[in-house]
Formats: C-alpha cells, structure tokens, sequence
C-alpha cells in the first residue's frame, strides 16, 4: 500500500484514512507493507498498540526518503526544496520528484511478497504503476480527490489531471470514497463505472478522548452566553473558507452572541482573516491553528454547530468527528459524507442564506440541537473502518 502520511505526522484527511483503514484491515488478519515517501517518527510503541492483533502486529511501516507530501503544489514543492538546498538528491520539480519516488518504490515492491497493489491519491499513483510492472499483481487506484475537487472546478492542473488519469486507466479496479466522487471519475477522466467500487470512509470511536475538560477561553465565553460554531479544516478554496465567514456575517446581524472558531491553516488563511476584518466581524472569530488530538476533541466538545460548507469534498470525516462528540452537523451538499449520515443539516455550499437560516435554529432552538446531537451521535457510531475494510478485502479476493 503507496500513501502520503501516517498519523501523528498528518496535515489532514488522507492519513487519517490511511491509518483507519490499515488498522481495520490488520484487524481483520490482513498482513499491510505501507509504503510513505517522506521520513517520520512513527514510535513502534504506538503502532503496536494500534495494529497487532498479536505481538509482531500485521502492519509494516516503509519509508523512502522523498519530500511529497500532500496536498502539495509545484510551488510549495520548489519553496520546500530551496530549504533543503541545492545538493540533495531531490527532483528539481514537482512531478519528478513523484517520477523519483515512482522508481524507489519500484524497488521495495521487486523485494516485497504481496498479492495486491493499493495506491493512494494521484501522488502515489506511479508508484502503483511501477510497482505492478515490476511484481505483474493487481493494482487498486484509491481516489479519495480529484483535481476538480482541489482546484473547486477551475484551473484544473492538466500534468495533476494526466497522471490521475492514466493512474486510473492501468489500474484493476478503482476505488472512490463516495458515489459522488465516482460520479467525477466516470464523467471527467472517462473510467468505466463498472470499473468503480465505492468504499465510504469510517470512523472509530476508540480514537476520540471523552472528558468533560474544555479550552479556557472558550469555556468562559461560553459561561458569558455566547455559542461557538466551529470550522475544521485546511484553509483552502476547496474547504469553502470564504462561504463560512460570509455566513457568520449574516448570522451576527442576528445573533451577536456567537463566536466563529477556526481550526486548521492552508493557503486562505491570511485571505480569511482579511475577510473577517473587512466584514467588520473580526471580534467574533478566533483562529485556533491547526489542533490535533486532545486540544481537537476539546473543541469539537465545547462547539455548539460544526459547519463543512465544502465546494467539492470527495467525502469528509470532520462531520463525523463532530458527530462523535456529539455536536451537530452542517454539511455541504456537495460531499461525499453527505451520503452517509442522515441526522445532519445539509445546504448547497452558495447558498448563503439557507446556510445562515440553518445555522440560527440550530442557535435558537435548544429541541433540535439536542435531537441532531443525539441521533447523529448514535448514527456514527455504525459508520467504522471494519465495514470499509470488509469491503477492501473482498476486492483484493476477487482480483
């Protein structure tokens, strides 16, 4: 299996999956080689405890030294490598540096017992290539984004689009993480829909601290009346930062006494916060960073509304880490998640007012707060990593 990170080390979404579904997948006996492209300390400690359903543990973990990571552009590529300098072995652009990363895990693959390929995402797409002319085993295409999602429908990358495509075309199977992402992979790359299976993302309840501990601030602004609805997430044009901050303008001439938290950071950050400036609204936000783990689940607790206001999201798991805590859920329609969970708001990303007006009953109406909360809570709890997982290793058997 080719993938981009590993959790602790993740800047978002895609090794949460990676590591969900691993975990599952040695849960249920099957033997994992997961192959990262980038360095990182990943304590053996903490891995047994999460994958061995015996001593030695059913996951190991590769490593080949390479600076994709994801969600990278070409630019942040080249800034990155400048940091490093001049003399590393490192490609000179972008999609070399995935040709050179293709070529190593060509050679951990001709040294490597398995009986199926699983690639992730468009970065690790030629290493799945190279890996199944080398071994002659079937290859999985793992989607869970396309260049449509990431760049919201414009200015699609052609060289991202080519390799995604002809990842997809040599692959035996494809899997996407929703319908509608497959719906995206047969109408803009051309994949035959009887070529697509589609395993929804899971989550896992053990993974999620219980406590009643809050962030100070936050909990004495709650204890002045105020109410906190929460964005997680890369600050990013995908993620539809600027469509929050436009509905939190509309809520606040309403509602003054909400607070809009931010948790995560992206290429919009600065754009964001100059936004919540100019709309006159920056004493009702707070930009927390980018949180992880405790400081995460503490702020998930302590938030009344999550919103997911996605332009294109392939599925989204923060809506369920809401969920889990118990906090209710705005998601977009546009989103794979969406198809998952029925106990959630829903509204088309544009639609500012719809939003807004979803956003006051949930503000206001103490009833339907607390039905969502319960209802959605104890939904999640059946959307796991062992049916993901199940489904997986039935392909692997048919291929």
């Amino acid at each position: 299996m080719f993938g981009w990170e590993f959790p602790p080390h993740n800047s978002g979404g895609l090794g949460v999956a990676c590591f969900g579904l691993t975990r599952a997948l040695a849960g249920l006996g099957v033997n994992v080689i997961f192959v990262m492209p980038r360095r990182s300390e990943i304590p053996n400690p903490h891995c047994k405890i999460l994958f061995a359903e015996d001593e030695e543990g059913k996951v190991a973990l590769k490593e080949i030294d390479s600076l994709l990571s994801p969600y990278l552009t070409g630019e942040e590529y080249e800034e990155v490598r400048k940091l490093i300098g001049g003399g590393s072995s490192y490609a000179h652009s972008l999609m070399k540096e995935v040709l050179r990363y293709a070529k190593k895990a060509r050679g951990i693959a001709a040294k490597s017992d398995c009986d199926v390929i699983h690639a992730h995402d468009w970065l690790s797409f030629p290493a799945g290539m190279e890996a199944k002319k080398i071994t002659g085993k079937p290859l999985i295409a793992h989607v869970h984004a396309t260049e449509f999602d990431r760049t919201g429908g414009t200015g699609v990358n052609k060289a991202v689009f080519d390799i995604e495509k002809k990842g997809m075309e040599a692959a035996d199977r494809v899997v996407t993480v929703s319908e509608f992402t497959k719906k995206i992979v047969h109408e803009k790359y051309g994949i035959p829909e009887k070529k697509i299976d589609v395993v929804h993302n899971g989550i896992d309840e053990t993974d999620y601290i219980r406590g009643d501990v809050s962030p100070l601030a936050l909990s004495k602004l709650r204890d002045q009346g105020n109410k906190i609805v929460l964005f997680v997430g890369r600050i990013t044009l995908q993620k539809g930062p600027d469509y929050f901050v436009r509905v939190a303008k509309k809520v606040v001439e309403h509602y003054p006494k909400v607070l809009f938290v931010v948790a995560g950071s992206g290429d919009m950050e600065w754009k964001m916060i100059q936004e919540v400036a100019y709309q006159g609204i920056a004493d009702k936000f707070m930009f927390a960073g980018f949180l992880r783990g405790k400081e995460l689940d503490e702020v998930y607790k302590i938030s009344d509304l999550y919103i997911m206001p996605s332009v294109s999201e392939p599925f989204g798991i923060t809506p369920l880490e809401s969920l889990m805590h118990g906090t209710p859920a705005l998601v977009s329609k546009q989103s794979g998640v969406s198809e998952v969970v029925t106990h959630v708001l829903r509204a088309d990303f544009w639609d500012i007012d719809d939003m807004a007006d979803k956003v006051l009953s949930i503000l206001q109406n103490d009833v339907l707060k607390f039905t969502l909360s319960r209802q959605g809570n104890k939904e999640v709890k059946n959307i796991d990593w062992k049916k993901a997982a199940q489904k997986c290793i039935l392909l692997y058997s048919k291929l």
